[in-house]
């Protein structure tokens, strides 16, 4: 209702009272700002076709109602069409359903703990295969149960040499452990154990569908997000997996020795550069040229930047200015979008359906792929601490406590506001050397 007070988001997700120390949350919602549930049914015509223009204009001035954030963002991420119907998505959300039912059940019959309600913090397979006993996992594992991991391995191996892959993966598993018990405990919710082995179980599978990037620190801290959201396991798997073709490219190195992000980085200078080059110099005088200081800002889209719920509203603005029309199609259908690239006529998209951010770059003739919104994000935070660290940094130890305290103090739609403007001067700024 307009004029209605803005009502405050934490209540939805619920932080322990012993945790006093976390980021109070800007969000509000707004009414005739948000996006709510009303406004939301309302974009859908009788069968189901989304009006994605309308959302994304509404989710661009003030964010979702978390009541129905879940199903907002499996449009914003590529999940679905929003040109299909309601049945058209009841059919692939059924399909893919069924699809992680079988991965997850192929993980199982490897390793049992998976989908059991349970999960480990220590390893339990040497890097040659062999099983590990250790005290802890027993403890973790078999609490009353008829056979612990450790039998489970040992059961494995009895039928001969354990597959490589199968090696990989066991390995990672104690680790997605340990960063699942680190993952949001600010929160109620994982207060039970089931959400906990829920977050381990989606990892574990997705480690083992994606052996490029297996399982890499950080990425519990953008599944956590989905879990809470979507109430069925396997919606929140898709959504993250989604997520991930995003962002894979930041946890993939090339080479054993660089990180997949280090692209990102390279391309947070050459903005930087443009935009703020006397910043820059002095970035590359303390030794911080490469950038490393903003590594934990781009893999984790600023998790720990923001409360929990501030976090997820960055989120979402940042999907909705990026949003292209064209993605559910680009991750179903690569070959008919490789076709397109090499110069058959596609259908042209609708700039009325882009989010703002993707209409300014399709404006961009040129070969490189466009950056995303989350560079110019951080190089926003750097230009506004510009003068700070320029004058108090005297080594990357500085830098590092000046970007800290930015915890708790950024406004997400003002981040997002201040990374469009730089993306606009940048691209000006480019045309101009």
């Amino acid at each position: 209702m307009w004029g209605a007070p803005a009502e405050p988001a934490d209540s939805y997700y619920e932080v322990r009272p012993e945790c006093t120390d976390v980021p109070i949350t800007k969000f509000k919602i707004k009414p005739g700002k948000t996006l709510s549930a009303r406004k939301w049914q309302a974009a859908f015509s009788p069968d189901g076709h989304l009006d994605i223009g309308k959302t994304l204009h509404r989710i661009q001035r003030g964010g979702i109602h978390p009541s129905i954030r879940g199903e907002v963002w499996e449009f914003l991420l590529g999940c679905y069409d929003p040109k299909s119907t309601f049945d058209e998505r009841e059919q692939i959300r059924q399909h893919r359903r069924v699809q992680y039912a079988r991965w997850k059940k192929e993980c199982s019959e490897m390793f049992p703990v998976v989908g059991s309600g349970k999960f480990i913090t220590a390893p339990v397979i040497t890097e040659d295969g062999q099983p590990i006993q250790d005290p802890l996992v027993l403890l973790e594992t078999n609490p009353g149960a008829n056979a612990n991991s450790t039998d489970m391995v040992k059961e494995l191996t009895s039928r001969g040499p354990l597959d490589k892959k199968v090696i990989q993966w066991m390995l990672t598993l104690h680790q997605i452990g340990l960063d699942v018990k680190r993952t949001d405990r600010t929160l109620v919710f994982y207060e039970k154990q089931e959400n906990l082995s829920k977050l381990w179980d989606i990892l574990s599978v997705y480690a083992w569908i994606d052996t490029d990037v297996g399982y890499c620190q950080g990425m519990s801290d953008l599944c956590s997000p989905m879990i809470i959201l979507l109430e069925d396991e396997a919606d929140a798997f898709w959504c993250f997996e989604r997520l991930m073709r995003r962002l894979r490219g930041n946890f993939r190195g090339t080479d054993e020795s660089s990180v997949g992000v280090e692209a990102q980085l390279s391309n947070l200078a050459a903005v930087t550069q443009v935009i703020d080059p006397k910043l820059h110099k002095h970035l590359e005088t303390l030794g911080g040229g490469d950038y490393l200081f903003a590594v934990r800002m781009l893999m984790v889209l600023f998790r720990r930047e923001f409360s929990f719920c501030d976090s997820l509203y960055l989120w979402e603005m940042m999907w909705a200015l990026e949003y292209d029309p064209d993605l559910f199609s680009l991750y179903e259908e690569p070959e008919s979008n490789i076709e397109k690239a090499d110069g058959s006529k596609g259908k042209t998209k609708s700039t009325r359906q882009c989010g703002k951010y993707e209409r300014e770059n399709m404006k961009i003739k040129g070969p490189d792929a466009p950056l995303p919104i989350s560079v110019f994000l951080v190089a926003s935070v750097l230009k506004d601490k510009s003068s700070v660290l320029l004058q108090e940094a005297r080594g990357l130890d500085d830098v590092v406590m000046i970007l800290n305290d930015i915890t708790g103090n950024l406004d997400a739609k003002k981040a997002c506001n201040g990374a469009m403007k730089l993306h606009k001067k940048y691209l000006k700024k480019a045309k101009q050397t």
